[in-house]
């Protein structure tokens, strides 16, 4: 996978951190943040911020759905990247529906990093939030950049929906944080996982909150009562990948999603909310996740499944639960 070390690129270098087995995923190393108050040094601003993202990366998929919920597409400009086998890191250009960097022409994700951080050392991941003006990254952790666009752009954003409002945010970030660890990170603890113990004890927490999840979806319409919040939106992005690649390349495979009434169902609509399939680009997803390596040593990537959106698209039960936008 690589990583910078003193700010350059080692194509050789491992920047996954394994204990005993288990897959620990890093902090993320730059955490600035843009403020609705406008009184940091990052003010929210039209056309000042740039998000390099990838859409094969759950991660950086978080930040294009909330990019498109609060209308802020004419605001903060993206690029795509190339869903390579990355032995260079995440790389841009005109290649499988992904874009050049149109703002600073690296062809390389890491050159954002050591133009930030000449002596950085670490990880290079999507997404990452760029500062037009001062040449920086902002940050590159989802979980804060999908804040930031949530509810620093009052006045800029297309609109002023609230996915994470006052008085449901401890009950979101108790969901949240079961989620991450047994499903939008337990899904890499079981790919990346280097024993069987490690494994089998991501695979039994995987498979145990999906089952709560499906649970709480059987008494209500989303994950915290009658509205879509930010943990909706943060469950979708590990969902809509499972079935086509979690579940058969990381070994997620106790059961699909589409074999989950209410999740299955909750997947659909969610995906059939306006403008979120458009962020949903399976090419990439398919071919990102079989060019990683170390899980799939062939390389070779799937010929199918022929349209993996087709289940998304059909009707959905929802409604039978009432509901406030």
């Amino acid at each position: 996978m690589g990583m910078m070390i003193a700010g350059k690129w080692d194509a050789d270098a491992d920047a996954r951190t394994l204990v005993d087995g288990r897959f620990i995923r890093k902090e993320s190393a730059f955490r600035s943040r843009i403020t609705a108050e406008g009184d940091g040094a990052f003010k929210p601003e039209a056309g000042r911020y740039h998000l390099y993202v990838a859409y094969n990366c759950p991660w950086a998929h978080r930040t294009l759905i909330f990019r498109k919920l609060k209308g802020l597409e004419a605001a903060i400009s993206v690029s795509i990247a190339i869903p390579n086998d990355r032995p260079n890191g995440w790389e841009f250009g005109d290649d499988r529906g992904a874009t050049r960097d149109a703002v600073n022409g690296f062809t390389y994700l890491h050159q954002a990093y050591a133009a930030t951080d000449p002596g950085y050392t670490g990880s290079v991941t999507v997404p990452v939030l760029w500062d037009k003006r001062r040449g920086v990254i902002v940050n590159n952790e989802s979980a804060e950049i999908i804040r930031m666009l949530n509810s620093a752009f009052r006045g800029v954003a297309g609109n002023d929906d609230d996915y994470y409002p006052a008085e449901l945010r401890a009950e979101i970030d108790r969901v949240n944080d079961a989620v991450y660890r047994g499903v939008n990170n337990g899904v890499y603890r079981c790919g990346f996982a280097r024993t069987q113990a490690a494994y089998e004890e991501a695979f039994d927490l995987l498979f145990a909150t999906l089952d709560e999840m499906e649970a709480r979806l059987a008494r209500q319409r989303y994950l915290v009562g009658d509205r879509t919040t930010e943990a909706d939106w943060r469950l979708f992005c590990s969902l809509v990948r499972f079935d086509v690649v979690y579940n058969p390349l990381f070994k997620c495979n106790e059961r699909a999603i589409a074999s989950y009434p209410n999740l299955s169902n909750y997947l659909r609509e969610l995906y059939q909310w306006p403008g979120i399939a458009e962020t949903v680009v399976f090419s990439h997803i398919i071919r990102g996740y079989y060019a990683i390596r170390f899980v799939n040593p062939t390389g070779i990537i799937p010929k199918g499944p022929r349209d993996p959106a087709a289940a998304l698209r059909a009707p959905h039960d929802r409604a039978r639960f009432a509901a406030a936008a």
